[in-house]
């Protein structure tokens, strides 16, 4: 996995990667822990190196020395939603339809809704940043490290190889 800092902007991928995402997201087993996908500013220990920071992975590839503000988004985290809300459906197409249809007319759905919402907001980045690997740590929209898992050791990667090439 490549541990340099990679500029994102220079970025040319095939763009399969996406594809890719989404099978492996669904061969992923359901969690009761989901994602949350939105851009944070960084906390404060490191806040005078960079604006911005998005930590990209999924749920089988946990992050450490994660800074407090920062939201680790977990690309799978729609597939875990689409298995939570598929529990306990019956086998039959039609049954399960109408199961559905109930579920979708409760006052409950909108959560439902807005959680979707919430959780492709984080995908949909991850896909206007190229990001090509995971887990991947973002800086600034335009720096990643792919396949760190320690958040604070790749920023600090970041910071310098951009030193370095000042």
């Amino acid at each position: 996995m490549l541990r340099q800092p990679f500029n994102l902007s220079s970025s040319r991928s095939s763009g399969h990667w996406l594809t890719s995402l989404a099978v492996s997201a669904l061969s992923l087993s359901p969690m009761s822990v989901l994602g949350q996908a939105a851009m944070i500013d960084v906390a404060p220990a490191i806040s005078d190196l960079t604006n911005s920071i998005e930590v990209f992975t999924t749920a089988g590839m946990p992050m450490s020395n994660v800074p407090d503000d920062v939201a680790v988004i977990e690309l799978d985290a729609p597939a875990r939603l689409d298995a939570e809300i598929s529990q306990g459906l019956p086998k039959d197409s039609a049954a399960a339809k109408d199961v559905m249809l109930e579920r979708m007319h409760s006052p409950e759905w909108e959560h439902v809704v807005m959680r979707y919402g919430d959780l492709y907001t984080g995908v949909a980045r991850a896909w206007l940043l190229r990001v090509e690997k995971l887990p991947a740590v973002v800086v600034d929209g335009q720096f990643v490290v792919y396949g760190q898992p320690d958040v604070t050791a790749a920023v600090m990667d970041i910071m310098s190889q951009r030193e370095s090439t000042r």
